[in-house]
């Protein structure tokens, strides 16, 4: 098993949370792991493919599989990137010169939580955490990598008071441009997420997708509540 592991930090931590890529890296070294950052790293491609242009993500697509080394792991602080790579290059790859490299890396890459879990076997960091804290998993890392288990198990190894989320699985409503393009059911189904959220009495909800916990947080400031949306990687790394 390799002890260097290249970080897909993605777009959304890279603009708006780079403290998560920072949390990230903090918790891959101290599991004793080397982290190296290709610098020519840009979009997977997600919300072009998703409203259709293909395109415009295929060529995103080549320049992600381009950019990262195949004989190494990836390792990405978003289960919904990861499922891009991992589910979405085929349709944009089949046939294409890059393909067996694509297959290469999808085999190595991973969300955080599962890298540590799943592939490491380390389900306590050393870390231990006061206060109650509650964990909302996002749709992809849930439905399209399988990780169920992994960030739980991190975040009760850490001795916080854990409140389960009552309809964990019910998606928080923001599903990317989804959440644009049809305001008003995303914002039925943020309120249910949001109540959701306080009948757990826990002033922190977790994640491990930051666009799911911008629109968590964003739900939550909007209501005035005084609870914090946080990615699993800050929390375990104090970072905030």
């Amino acid at each position: 098993m390799s002890s260097t592991v290249q970080l897909f930090v993605t777009c959304l931590v890279d603009w708006l949370r780079p403290e998560i890529g920072i949390a990230t890296v903090r918790l891959l070294e101290r599991a004793g792991i080397t982290v190296r950052f290709p610098e020519a790293q840009t979009c997977c491609g997600q919300p072009a493919f998703n409203v259709g242009r293909w395109e415009e993500a295929r060529a995103m697509a080549e320049h992600w599989v381009r950019t990262f080394d195949p004989e190494l792991p990836v390792v990405a602080p978003s289960g919904s990137c990861v499922a891009m790579v991992r589910h979405g290059y085929p349709a944009l790859l089949e046939g294409h010169p890059l393909y067996d490299r694509w297959k290469a890396l999808a085999e190595r890459t991973y969300e955080l939580s599962q890298y540590l879990v799943e592939v490491l076997g380390i389900t306590d960091l050393g870390i231990r955490r006061e206060g109650a804290v509650t964990y909302h998993p996002s749709c992809h890392l849930l439905r399209m990598l399988g990780v169920r288990e992994a960030p739980e198990r991190l975040i009760r190894a850490a001795d916080a008071a854990y409140h389960p989320l009552p309809e964990a699985e019910t998606c928080c409503g923001f599903g990317g441009l989804f959440s644009v393009h049809f305001e008003e059911i995303s914002g039925a189904m943020l309120q249910r997420k949001i109540q959701a959220i306080r009948s757990t009495g826990a002033p922190i909800v977790l994640g491990c997708d930051w666009s799911c916990l911008m629109h968590i947080g964003g739900g939550l400031r909007r209501h005035g509540l005084p609870i914090q949306a946080m990615h699993l990687a800050e929390w375990l790394a104090g970072e905030r």
